[in-house]
């Protein structure tokens, strides 16, 4: 028999996942080395999706964008990892709100926007839904123009 807490709320879906600090966020300051931050924590979303940004920024063709897209990959993965290890159940809020969880926004839009300049249409289009049902917030911010 299952039992229902009184005035519990049957639609409200999974709570916000809130990722702990990550340690990475604060050397990557003005004129930090980022590949020497990603050397150092190579397990950390932010690490990867500022060496990824900073590249896409530089980019000059089609190889450049490659590269863009394979960090973004590193970074997704990674905050998946983290994700997961923080209660995460494969959906549910993750708010640009709470500044620890930007890696894994950002690594996903960044995702979104490279598979889309190598002709992904199925990974951009899941990538940037994705990034919406995350946070709306996120979409907004790094998407919201596209």
């Amino acid at each position: 028999m299952n039992s229902l807490t009184p005035g519990a709320d049957l639609m409200a879906g999974p709570p916000p996942t809130h990722l702990p600090e990550d340690p990475a966020a604060a050397e990557l300051v003005e004129d930090a080395d980022v590949m020497e931050v990603v050397r150092r924590h190579p397990e950390s979303p932010i690490a990867w999706a500022t060496l990824g940004m900073v590249l896409a920024n530089q980019a000059e063709d089609l190889d450049d964008i490659v590269t863009v897209y394979a960090y973004a990959r590193v970074g997704y993965h990674r905050s998946l990892d983290q994700l997961r290890r923080n209660g995460w159940k494969g959906h549910g809020p993750v708010p640009w709100e709470h500044e620890p969880n930007r890696g894994f926004l950002q690594s996903l839009a960044l995702l979104a926007l490279a598979a889309r300049q190598i002709g992904e249409t199925a990974e951009w289009e899941r990538c940037a839904q994705f990034l919406k049902d995350s946070s709306p917030t996120a979409y907004d911010e790094l998407l919201g123009d596209e």
